[in-house]
């Protein structure tokens, strides 16, 4: 199949109102949700529906704007859960500007943001009351109102379900303020903190255009169905974590929630999910793991033939991979059919092996920055190590490319950013003659497809002058059965830097696959591997230093490796 940039044709919603309304108006007694409710060892679920949806946000929004919180901000904090959605698109739809808060964040840093930010109302759940009582208590907070997601709360604080109760009283009664208000695509509706400490973070200024732009373009590539089921993994404080739900729900999809990392397998069978979305450490971890049980029942050579069985016959029209790679697929629930990764480039056999079992998967690449979709694959345009073509109504370009054609990616589009907030200077850094500079290098082949070689700021600049990009070569390490992670970095040595590499590997993968042995058996196990890989790799791009660890990595609450932190401890 020729490769294509845009698969479908639909309907362009202007703001985010529009998104709600379209499934609200196609599928009205479709399941937006469905959320559990655990009491001890047994679970009841609550099924709601787009109209019950949209009552509750209607709700919510016409009490917090009876309470004078129009054109206020609104921070939400909190884990994936119903309420989550509710207090965020409510703030979206008609009140004011929604802040959502790194639920990972310490307690000083949150405090740091609501200052900085100038919440007036913050929205939390159960785990945050201690937080929000320390807030309430401190002089000169800007935070007015505080509203539990949970109906047990201190009683100086109210709850959502109170606010609900007093937006449908005040409805019936004709108050029409929330319903009736206008949105302006162009103004700021969302300040979204990047990754980092409270004096570094910066707050991302998002508009409904930034927003309802990118769900446009992701519609014309992704297939998905008002039938599928969508596990909403990614936390919603993440740009593609929300920008990913007001995606499924503009196409009326079901949306449920993970018990936690440890229950995705139980989750995806529990609610037969179809499409899911996730980081690519996560996926590379289910693949594994799937890979590490064909090996020990001794099915690896039967499945690598299966496999070339079923792509060729693919070339025919034939699919049988389904059917062959049941098993696999039952132990995934059974009926995902649907995977997106983003946040970080992914492994290339992964994405090839989850296509060998029936599974299409797509990875995209974007920032919080561009709310946040740059490029993605879509069916017809997979090129594995890519990240597929640009989105439609995006323009990508490398800037100031080198001999290998790899330079800054440079995007412009109707979804990137306003600006940072009160940050003029950060601002001016980063976009520059209405081009956003990404900090990310990469190039674009001949064909229009995105690769990723790394971040800027992350080259390794040899004494000779040679350029290494590390993330290229933890793809290549990624590859080994037994890691879990993996960092390449420039370790000084005299004026020079020696070319390094930090394996954090599986412990039970290697207990299983090398029983009794010691720290340093394990590592001269895996140097041996190291240097299989270098030997393919141009003399200069090779690995001369090995750390072997079961201690998992320092990252961010987005999953990724703080690879100044990790090099600082390497150092010391």
């Amino acid at each position: 199949m020729k490769p294509k940039r845009t698969l479908f044709e639909p309907e362009y919603l202007k703001d985010l109102r529009e998104v709600l309304n379209k499934p609200v108006r196609e599928y009205p007694d479709n399941n937006a949700f469905i959320v559990k409710i655990k009491k001890g060892k047994e679970s009841t679920y609550r099924y709601i529906t787009y109209k019950e949806f949209q009552q509750n946000i209607n709700e919510l929004g016409t009490a917090l704007i009876d309470l004078g919180y129009k054109g206020k901000k609104i921070a939400v904090i909190g884990k994936n859960r119903y309420e989550w959605a509710v207090g965020y698109l409510a703030t979206l739809n008609g009140v004011g500007i929604t802040v959502p808060l790194d639920k990972g964040l310490p307690e000083e840093e949150i405090e740091g943001l609501l200052e900085r930010a100038k919440v007036d109302v913050l929205i939390f759940e159960k785990e945050y009351e201690q937080v929000a009582k320390k807030i309430s208590e401190k002089k000169g907070n800007t935070v007015k109102e505080f509203i539990s997601m949970d109906p047990e709360t201190d009683s100086k604080f109210t709850t959502m379900e109170k606010m609900l109760v007093k937006g449908r009283e005040l409805i019936a009664s004709g108050d029409r303020r929330f319903i009736d208000s206008e949105i302006d695509e162009d103004a700021v509706c969302a300040i979204v903190f990047t990754s980092g400490t409270t004096s570094m973070a910066k707050g991302a200024m998002l508009t409904h255009k930034n927003y309802a732009s990118n769900i446009y373009a992701i519609n014309h590539m992704a297939p998905f169905k008002s039938t599928d089921v969508n596990m909403a993994f990614l936390p919603f404080h993440h740009t593609l974590g929300s920008t990913g739900l007001m995606v499924m729900l503009a196409q009326g999809m079901t949306n449920v929630f993970c018990d936690g990392i440890k229950y995705i397998q139980p989750n995806l069978k529990e609610y037969k999910v179809s499409v899911f979305v996730c980081v690519p450490l996560l996926l590379e971890a289910m693949y594994k793991k799937i890979m590490a049980e064909v090996d020990r029942q001794g099915k690896t050579k039967l499945m690598a033939t299966m496999s070339k069985v079923c792509n060729f016959l693919l070339k025919f029209k034939i699919d049988i991979r389904r059917k062959v790679f049941k098993k696999v697929l039952d132990n995934l629930g059974g009926e995902i059919r649907f995977i997106i990764s983003g946040a970080a480039p992914i492994d290339k056999n992964v994405a090839e092996g989850f296509a060998n079992f029936g599974m299409l998967s797509v990875q995209g690449y974007g920032l919080t920055e561009t709310a946040p979709v740059l490029a993605a694959e879509n069916p017809t345009a997979i090129r594995y190590g890519s990240c597929g073509f640009p989105m439609v109504n995006v323009d990508l370009k490398i800037d100031n490319p080198n001999e290998e054609g790899i330079g800054e990616i440079i995007a412009k589009g109707p979804n990137v950013m306003v600006g940072y907030y009160e940050n003029q200077e950060a601002t001016d850094e980063v976009i520059k003659n209405g081009w956003f500079h990404t900090g990310d290098l990469g190039r674009i082949d001949e064909d229009g497809f995105v690769f990723i070689t790394g971040r800027k700021k992350n080259v390794i600049v040899l004494k000779n002058g040679k350029n290494i990009y590390p993330e290229e070569i933890e793809m290549h390490v990624s590859a080994l059965p037994y890691v879990q992670e993996n960092m390449v970095y420039g370790k000084p040595k005299g004026d020079d830097l020696l070319l390094s590499v930090k394996i954090v590997y599986n412990e039970e993968y290697t207990k299983e696959k090398y029983p009794g042995k010691t720290e340093e058996e394990l590592h001269d196990i895996i140097w041996k591997d190291i240097k299989e890989i270098n030997d393919h790799l141009p003399t200069y791009k090779r690995m001369k230093h090995l750390v072997v660890t079961n201690e998992e990595m320092v990252k961010t609450t987005t999953r990724k490796v703080k690879r100044f932190e990790e090099m600082k401890k390497e150092a010391e």
